[in-house]
């Protein structure tokens, strides 16, 4: 007989959801963690990068505004901020709290030794199911000398007791943008590079644009479409070449993505399929080996907590209960927390996923927006992205960017119309105002253009000589 009905593999967001999950549906639960309870999101991503983000924001809003004068940025009691919040988000995620449902957690490294054999330490655990959720770590480029300069990652830079003068970001995107904008903002001159021509390259063009116009005129200096040829040490410096020039720096932080973590669980002893450096799934989240799930980065898939957190579910509830739910979805919600904030959610180019016809595009900016003239937050826009009548997608540069995103979100899930969201009563004044605002103008273009146009005059002009 089995010890557990489903051994859980990490303790970061997928591996949370899927062991609290399946512990509530009766099951009997161990979670493996060879760290620390809760993962990067804890640690060493979402909630330290967001304290960090919210103290720069707090700190520049002080020092540039036209009402307070003499403020002063101090870096201790931020480093402070960072970690009482991630204290705070850990104390939830103990393991005592996590006995009170039934998860056992035992701590140390986990090795496959078969399908459903699990080796921690000295210890053996088995299970009919089990569930891959070791998530991933910062992947270093193959940059030479990029190993001897001990460069800053995600997982470092908060361990920090002061920040460098000056601070060479390499990478663009969610974690180098909003990490060279909070440096930046608490003092540090930054330099941020990237290989590729644009900044944020995941977004809206016009997202990354506008952002890159708010880096330079903060004084972040942006080295765009310049490879990075070499990084070395010139005594205490850090110095990189590129495009035939060298830049010098205090540190460097490095930033140009996550790789899933798999080595050391001797995949290959349970028939585990690796593919592309990641765990190969189906939609279930199936692996090769019968019985065996995983879930979150460690798949190779879009990397968010939310999304991880969505994966550790389903695989439970495919582990577990009969029939299935698919556990790789497209058009997923996601917010990059730059100021202002980065949000995008489904089909935001091209066709729509019919395939039918193209999309169209409604936007409005910020300037016409009342809330955001009352906070001076002029510079932003909202998009929306019509398949017909539906909602396809969304675009939206703004303060607060992650909270409207996940109205749309939900329309589109709820396969809502352009007209329900101009039905819904937004509150004024409020930055979720403009998206009624903007349904309400693509309904009254739908109904005035071409053939509903035509109609519409005639109902208007019949009903009017009445």
């Amino acid at each position: 007989m089995s010890d557990y009905d489903l051994l859980v593999l990490g303790g970061g967001s997928a591996g949370l959801v899927a062991a609290t999950t399946a512990a509530r549906l009766g099951a009997r639960v161990a979670l493996i963690e060879s760290e620390r309870l809760g993962g990067d999101c804890t640690w060493t991503g979402c909630v330290p990068s967001k304290a960090l983000i919210h103290a720069a924001a707090v700190s520049y809003a002080a020092a540039t505004s036209p009402w307070i004068s003499n403020a002063a940025s101090f870096y201790p009691p931020v480093a402070l901020h960072v970690r009482s919040a991630m204290a705070a988000v850990a104390a939830r995620e103990t393991p005592e709290d996590l006995a009170t449902i039934g998860v056992d957690v035992v701590q140390g490294a986990a090795r496959f030794r078969d399908r459903h054999t699990i080796t921690v330490g000295g210890r053996t655990l088995t299970a009919p199911k089990v569930i891959v959720c070791t998530g991933a770590s910062p992947a270093m480029p193959s940059v030479p000398g990029i190993e001897g300069v001990h460069a800053l990652t995600y997982r470092t830079i908060f361990e920090l007791e002061c920040l460098p003068r000056r601070l060479i970001v390499l990478g663009g995107g969610p974690i180098g943008a909003e990490l060279a904008q909070a440096c930046a903002r608490l003092g540090s001159e930054v330099t941020l590079l990237d290989q590729v021509d644009r900044l944020l390259p995941v977004a809206d063009p016009d997202a990354s644009a506008l952002l890159a116009q708010v880096f330079s005129d903060e004084g972040i200096h942006l080295r765009l479409g310049a490879p990075v040829e070499r990084v070395s040490r010139r005594g205490p410096q850090v110095v990189v070449e590129t495009g035939g020039t060298q830049l010098e720096g205090d540190a460097i932080l490095v930033a140009t993505g996550r790789r899933p973590t798999i080595a050391g669980l001797d995949l290959e002893r349970a028939g585990i399929e690796v593919r592309n450096a990641a765990i190969s799934v189906d939609r279930r989240l199936a692996t090769t080996a019968d019985g065996v799930y995983a879930a979150g980065d460690v798949t190779g898939g879009l990397q968010f907590t939310h999304y991880a957190g969505w994966q550790g579910y389903a695989a439970a509830r495919n582990a577990l209960l009969p029939g299935s739910v698919n556990g790789v979805r497209e058009g997923l919600p996601w917010t990059v927390f730059t100021d202002p904030a980065v949000g995008q959610v489904g089909t935001t180019s091209g066709e729509s996923t019919s395939g039918r016809r193209d999309l169209h595009e409604h936007h409005v900016d910020l300037s016409r927006v009342d809330r955001a003239e009352t906070e001076s937050a002029k510079r932003g826009f909202v998009k929306l992205y019509l398949d017909g009548k539906r909602l396809a997608g969304a675009s939206i540069v703004s303060p607060h960017a992650g909270e409207l995103i996940n109205e749309l979100s939900l329309a589109i899930e709820s396969g809502a119309r352009i007209g329900d969201l101009a039905r819904a009563i937004h509150v004024y004044p409020t930055y979720g105002s403009a998206i009624q605002q903007l349904a309400g103008d693509a309904s009254i273009d739908r109904a005035t253009s071409g053939v509903r146009g035509r109609i519409t005059g005639w109902l208007i002009h019949r009903v009017n000589r009445k």
